[in-house]
């Protein structure tokens, strides 16, 4: 091991950025030390790597030893559990040492007096920054500047929606936002959260404590929203969105712009909208190749979607994935037309209620799939099943059977609850 260069030995060191690891190799001997303090780039400290009976002020000398022996430290991160709160001037201490050469910041430190990251890490090279559990509050878009930041994450986070704004504003170059358990700070029953960025490529939003979502956002590519009950959500920009994942929403009023022509990916499950139509919004994006409807309940008697509408509206369809719904006795997704779904080589169909004409429904929508490879079948069985409940999953189990004796060439699995 003597004869190892020290470049060497910090290219193995790369590889272990939990503290706990770096702290046992750096007692290796004199050149680990050196390749400690001098290659290691990445660190990671989590309450749980440590003893159980590690007191608060023990883990805060601990951290501030471990950084205090790195040069040049690009990732950093602290993961705290409730049950510690650490004074504010280590914590500040091991920010101030870093500041130069961070890139990436994870935190979730509970500190007393609560620390602004925000000043701390302002107008550096950080690129990345992941909050949790923390209070922002006063942002300053013309001193608090993140002009190298792409990532940004709040999660468990409390903030004000002006802050919001202008915290997303202060970062020129941010790529992907990501909102996670929010609480918008607000005096007004009616809040409304507005953002925008020319450069966003990505948003996740989940349970954000918001009445309307409004975004200004010309490259969005990515949305992903769950967890939400909204008045109104709105996507201003130049129709650059490729895929958008909706599950456990409601909406009155949504909408993603008018053209969804770069659309390739629409999950949505477990969604309620009033207006305007779902799948009017989706219905042009010809280039679709994964679609998911899932739960999705419609409030517009109209709009009933069929096999033949999935046809004919999206050719290029690749992988498509509905569940079972009847509505006053209508089907969703019933068999209507014969145009086949040409290029469908995955089909994945399930229920919630089993029925007696969920098998049928099944052996159509194969049949308009002549390239199908792969088959998946949800299902969600109780545990106190009635003996209908037992006899009907006995003839369906019957049906799948034959069903793949006649299409042996497709591959079928089942994933049941």
């Amino acid at each position: 091991m003597e004869h190892l260069p020290v470049e060497v030995i910090g290219n193995i060191l790369a590889h272990l950025s939990a503290a706990r690891d770096v702290m046992v190799a750096s007692a290796v001997c004199r050149k680990w030390r050196t390749a400690c303090r001098k290659h290691l780039h990445s660190l990671s400290f989590n309450s749980d790597d440590f003893p159980r009976d590690m007191t608060t002020r023990q883990l805060e000398i601990v951290i501030t030893q471990t950084i205090f022996q790195t040069m040049g430290l690009q990732c950093l991160s602290i993961h705290i559990d409730s049950t510690h709160e650490f004074s504010a001037a280590p914590v500040i201490a091991w920010l101030m040492y870093t500041r130069e050469t961070l890139r990436s910041l994870s935190y979730n430190v509970r500190t007393n007096p609560n620390v602004n990251i925000l000043e701390k890490c302002g107008r550096q090279k950080l690129e990345v920054l992941d909050l949790d559990h923390n209070a922002i509050t006063g942002v300053e878009p013309s001193y608090q500047r993140f002009t190298c930041l792409k990532s940004l994450s709040l999660r468990h986070v409390s903030i004000s929606a002006l802050d919001l704004s202008l915290l997303v504003a202060a970062c020129p170059k941010i790529e992907s936002l990501a909102l996670d358990f929010l609480e918008i700070v607000s005096s007004d029953p009616q809040s409304t959260m507005e953002l925008t960025s020319h450069t966003l490529k990505s948003l996740f939003a989940k349970s954000v404590s918001v009445d309307k979502i409004i975004l200004d956002a010309d490259n969005l590519e990515i949305l992903n929203l769950n967890a939400l009950n909204l008045d109104l959500f709105e996507v201003i920009g130049k129709g650059t969105l490729k895929h958008l994942k909706i599950d456990d929403v409601s909406v009155t009023h949504m909408d993603i712009g008018e053209s969804t022509d770069h659309l390739e990916v629409v999950d949505v499950s477990n969604f309620t909208i009033v207006r305007p139509k779902l799948y009017s919004m989706i219905s042009r994006a010809s280039n679709l190749r994964v679609l998911r409807f899932w739960g999705v309940v419609f409030d517009d008697e109209d709009e009933i979607v069929d096999s033949e509408t999935i046809a004919v509206s999206f050719p290029l369809l690749r992988h498509l994935s509905l569940s079972y719904e009847l509505r006053d006795g209508l089907l969703h997704y019933s068999l209507q037309g014969s145009s086949p779904l040409e290029n469908v080589s995955v089909l994945e169909l399930g229920w919630t209620v089993i029925s007696e004409h969920f098998g049928p429904w099944v052996f159509g929508m194969i049949e308009r799939c002549p390239n199908l490879k792969k088959l998946v079948i949800h299902g969600v069985l109780s545990e106190a099943k009635t003996r209908e409940e037992r006899q009907m999953l006995a003839s369906f189990t019957s049906f799948i059977v034959c069903l793949m004796r006649k299409y042996v060439h497709v591959d079928v699995q089942f994933e049941y609850e």
